[in-house]
């Protein structure tokens, strides 16, 4: 395998269902959190900062060898929303049946078998990525870049906003999702050394999962979450 399969896997269209999710846009447009590019930037940027960093070390730590239950069981602890628990796990159920036909191995067919309702996404993206033969660095950046980039592209969708407006916020993201990224390899690397998930972070975004819940129950939406 080479670095090519990052490119792969962090492909907008590798049939994995993210398309069908907006990351928490879709509830931020309609409460007027996000009007524009500079309101989607500063979503981005909270969403990058809390589960974008909690994704990115749970699929870093994945691909170093945690646990597989464990990772699961602490990915559940840091979603307090059954919504998004129900739609990482719908996620991560796509994503694995993306991943087990692109790389198949045993590890990915035994976490079919083992996770009927499905895992959590980024446990499965840093499981994918192994399969895959990437690194743990190259998975942290594929949950960190998903945690913006799903959002940026929802809201051209919502607000019509212009495409190269949105990819501009992501080109700006750019710094910070390096930093993202290497505190969630770190902590993925804390978490192999001390063997403990606890070592993991547990950042949370109050709003996010507020807001998943009302949009879980609205009768008409676009995106799935």
């Amino acid at each position: 395998m080479t670095r090519a399969a990052l490119l792969v896997l962090a492909d907008g269209r590798f049939p994995a269902g993210g398309h069908a999710h907006s990351g928490g846009a879709e509830a931020a447009v309609k409460a007027g959190r996000i009007t524009g590019a500079t309101s989607l930037e500063d979503f981005c940027r909270g969403r990058l900062q809390t589960a974008g960093l909690v994704a990115a070390s749970l699929a870093a730590a994945a691909v170093l060898g945690a646990d597989v239950r464990e990772l699961d069981a602490a990915a559940d602890a840091r979603s307090p929303s059954p919504a998004l628990r129900g739609a990482a796990r719908r996620l991560g159920r796509q994503l694995l049946r993306a991943g087990r036909a692109t790389w198949p191995c045993g590890e990915l067919d035994a976490v079919a078998r083992d996770f009927p309702k499905g895992a959590h996404q980024p446990v499965v993206l840093g499981l994918v990525a192994r399969a895959a033969g990437l690194g743990a660095d190259e998975a942290a950046y594929c949950a960190a870049y998903e945690s913006v980039s799903g959002p940026a592209t929802a809201t051209v969708r919502l607000l019509s906003l212009d495409p190269f407006e949105a990819t501009a916020v992501l080109a700006r993201l750019a710094p910070e999702l390096d930093r993202v990224v290497d505190r969630a390899v770190a902590a993925a690397n804390r978490c192999a050394a001390e063997d403990t998930v606890d070592a993991l972070p547990a950042a949370s975004a109050p709003l996010l999962e507020i807001g998943a819940e009302a949009h879980a129950a609205w009768p008409v939406r676009l995106f799935a979450s």
